[in-house]
């Protein structure tokens, strides 16, 4: 199968290359290098079936092109990690909104199959646990530019659900929730790879907030096997799907955890939000994914522990 991912060289979609190149299917990445690194292709550069072409999901002419070269496209090209949402709102937007308006424009005419990534943050000040597919999403306040990212998931899900009723566009929704492992950096504000650096570098782990809020860490491996099915699932199509462990940890032991499994003489400081993001930063206290509807579809629902996730940047990093 011809595929197409958009921020192919980021960290889900190079493991999603490989795996994809590995099962046999040609691919394509789009990706323009803002966050992803052309080093994460490596493996897989020098097959005949790949094919890399550095530029943006905001040129429409681009992207129409490469879909109508393709049998089914990832849409993963986004503005990621809540630190530089907080930095760039407006780019962040644009990327986000503009840039699944033009692969979904794209797709149309072939009635190209589309998976498109949306997140866990769309559930917003969701008091309802765990996050099931159908709960009322609640954000907060406009002036707080967290909730942008959110936002523009928000209208990349309806946008693309939009085109499945109304032109019957074969659509995915994928809602990420933490996803982590090799090849993620803590550049952004990703909390494990950040950790898991301090710790092998003796510095000290820095939990913002209280560290009581918690989350759950999915095994990127998990979720391109996730997507890799999907693809492959046409009772999959119009239907959006939570994606990720639900295994929950606060953000404190996840510290505590990170130290022992490497051994470390680093200490814990915490440090509050006003500290570390501008003003218009707001946290959950939860994060926790129903995942019974992927494996109803799929059959297969992400296992691997965080002792696996730690163990592998370990080993990446040392």
């Amino acid at each position: 199968m011809k595929c197409l991912i958009t921020g192919g060289a980021g960290f889900i979609g190079s493991h999603l290359a490989e795996r994809l190149i590995y099962d046999g299917h040609a691919v394509t990445v789009l990706d323009d290098l803002s966050t992803g690194k052309r080093s994460n292709l490596d493996a897989i550069a020098s097959a005949t079936e790949f094919q890399f072409i550095e530029g943006s999901v905001l040129d429409a002419d681009l992207v129409e092109q490469l879909v109508q070269r393709a049998e089914v496209v990832f849409h993963l090209a986004a503005a990621v990690g809540v630190k530089l949402i907080m930095e760039e709102p407006s780019k962040s937007l644009r990327t986000n909104i503009t840039g699944t308006e033009n692969v979904l424009n794209a797709a149309l005419p072939g009635k190209t199959l589309t998976l498109v990534a949306s997140t866990s943050e769309v559930y917003g000040k969701a008091a309802k646990f765990p996050f099931n597919e159908d709960d009322d999403l609640i954000l907060g306040a406009t002036r707080n530019h967290r909730w942008s990212y959110a936002c523009a998931k928000m209208l990349d899900e309806f946008l693309a659900l939009a085109h499945a009723r109304d032109s019957s566009l074969p659509v995915i929704i994928l809602r990420f929730f933490n996803t982590t492992g090799p090849r993620q950096t803590g550049r952004y504000g990703m909390v494990v790879p950040r950790f898991v650096q301090s710790a092998l570098d003796g510095e000290p782990l820095t939990v913002h907030g209280t560290g009581e809020q918690t989350r759950c860490f999915g095994h990127v491996f998990d979720v391109v096997e996730a997507l890799v099915r999907l693809m492959s699932t046409p009772e999959a199509h119009g239907k959006v799907f939570n994606i990720g462990n639900d295994q929950e940890i606060s953000i404190r032991a996840l510290a505590d955890y990170i130290i022992s499994e490497t051994q470390s003489s680093s200490n814990i400081q915490i440090i509050p939000y006003q500290d570390v993001y501008p003003d218009g930063f707001e946290d959950m206290m939860r994060r926790v994914p129903d995942i019974s509807k992927l494996e109803q579809t799929i059959g297969f629902r992400p296992r691997r522990t965080l002792k696996h996730i730690v163990a592998d940047l370990m080993a990446e990093k040392k």
